[in-house]
């Protein structure tokens, strides 16, 4: 079993990474920024005691969601591309959200009761 893991680790390298090392940095980047986005939600709940999730949170996830879009497409990848096309569109509304909420300024019960 270990053996098998080693082989396809070695393939997965020699095909993925020797063989496209442009779009193995792409994707590289892209997971970074996407795993980014819970390093800084963590810090920010620490910081205020309770959890919370800043609005750059959104702003993370949608760059790391696009570039692993454009990633997903290179690689013709049907499943990858609709699950980072659907999450792309989830944070963009989530965004849209936040805009219209400061334009109007209201507070909603959630926040005039706390998280």
């Amino acid at each position: 079993m270990f053996s098998s893991v080693i082989e396809f680790i070695k393939s997965a390298i020699s095909e993925q990474i020797v063989g496209d090392p442009y779009w193995a940095i792409v994707a590289l980047v892209g997971q970074v920024v996407f795993g980014a986005r819970f390093i800084l939600q963590w810090i920010v709940s620490e910081y205020k005691k309770k959890s919370h999730v800043p609005t750059s949170f959104w702003y993370i996830s949608l760059l790391g969601s696009l570039i692993l879009l454009a990633y997903s497409v290179h690689i013709k990848n049907p499943i990858f591309v609709l699950g980072f096309s659907l999450n792309t569109l989830i944070y963009i509304r989530n965004l849209h959200l936040i805009y219209i909420h400061a334009r109007k300024g209201m507070v909603t019960a959630v926040e005039r009761n706390g998280d």
